[in-house]
């Protein structure tokens, strides 16, 4: 028996274009003292990276061939990364060996560092009602006349729309570096997509413009809603405000929800005018009744993917707004100014 071990240091979420590094250590766990332990011999071990797309067949026409899985024998041995698995491959990296002919003693265990760039030219890591792409990194191993072993250890991508691409690559390597901070320059090269892609997102992110929206129904204005900027990171809050005391109809209630819209590509929807899919993540209620102003705050969830667009599937994010307005005017409380008894307001038994 071999025991296989893949640890990715700095997590598994990455930045297409950054640089993954994960260790895969191979040992052989038999005691050294047991009487019945011999020595292990792999014949090879590789590892590769692969994003595998899978689509509902109820909101997804694929072509034939979309929907055709990779089976390998288990007496094959040429490595299939994507061997029983759903859906097809839509992207993948060469295969890198770790090593030929491994020997391991009992209780012996060997590590190797696998480091690859996460391809820019993929779509992020989505998971959604009708599509979902799934980024995968499989380890195969096979000990000597032995099956194909794989070990597949999911990770995250995000992709940064309008991430600029460093002008002069190749001035990294012909630079004056000083060789007594090898590994720190290093280090800091292997940082400097993912320092590019952070400034550029907190740049984008950090512009305020704010917009002002009338909010109206047929009979008038029922408020003037203010949102500071359109562009948003995860994690952040989305924040707005109301102005209601500029409007003509009584608002008793309203609701903000966040919301994604996942909308199949024209060619790839399954009937004629399909309907688009919609995925709540957070909502926020408030009665404003007599209130003059009013704001919301929703946070946006870390674990969504960002907008983006592939040939299938396009994914945008908006806010839904839901208001509770009176058909009547409604007089508002009235409090006397040399009142000294305690009043209790209460609500209105029944509103039209």
């Amino acid at each position: 028996m071999i025991e296989v071990v893949a640890s990715m240091a700095r997590g598994p979420v990455f930045l297409a274009g950054e640089l993954m590094e994960c260790l895969i250590t191979f040992t052989n766990p038999m005691s050294h003292l047991s009487t019945s332990a011999s020595c292990e011999m792999l014949a090879w071990a590789s590892a590769q990276i692969h994003c595998q797309f899978h689509a509902s067949e109820s909101r997804v026409a694929l072509p034939a061939q979309g929907n055709k899985q990779d089976v390998q024998a288990e007496s094959n041995t040429v490595l299939i990364p994507s061997r029983g698995e759903r859906g097809q491959c839509v992207l993948d990296t060469p295969p890198k060996i770790l090593f030929c002919d491994l020997r391991l003693d009992p209780g012996e265990s060997k590590t190797y560092l696998y480091s690859e760039i996460v391809p820019i030219d993929g779509p992020p890591s989505f998971r959604g009602q009708a599509v979902k792409y799934v980024y995968k990194l499989t380890i195969g191993c096979q000990r000597v006349n032995s099956p194909i072993k794989l070990l597949r250890v999911p990770f995250r991508v995000l992709v940064l729309q309008g991430m600029p691409e460093p002008p002069f690559p190749q001035d990294e390597e012909v630079s004056p570096s000083n060789p007594f901070l090898e590994e720190e320059e290093a280090s800091r090269r292997d940082a400097r997509p993912l320092e590019r892609a952070l400034d550029m997102l907190m740049v984008t992110t950090s512009r305020r413009c704010p917009h002002m929206f009338n909010i109206t129904n047929v009979r008038g204005k029922v408020a003037k809603f203010c949102i500071f900027k359109t562009v948003y990171r995860l994690g952040e809050d989305i924040v707005g405000t109301f102005n209601f005391s500029e409007g003509d109809i009584p608002c008793l209630q309203y609701s903000v929800s966040l919301q994604n819209e996942e909308e199949i590509q024209q060619h790839y929807q399954r009937r004629p005018g399909q309907v688009i899919s919609v995925t709540g993540h957070g909502r926020h209620m408030e009665s404003c009744l007599h209130t003059a102003s009013s704001h919301f705050s929703l946070p946006i969830p870390l674990n969504v993917t960002p907008g983006f667009s592939t040939d299938i599937v396009m994914l945008r994010w908006r806010l839904h707004f839901e208001f509770v307005t009176a058909r009547e005017p409604m007089e508002p409380p009235t409090v006397l100014q040399n009142q000294s008894e305690v009043t209790v307001w209460a609500g209105a038994e029944q509103v039209d």
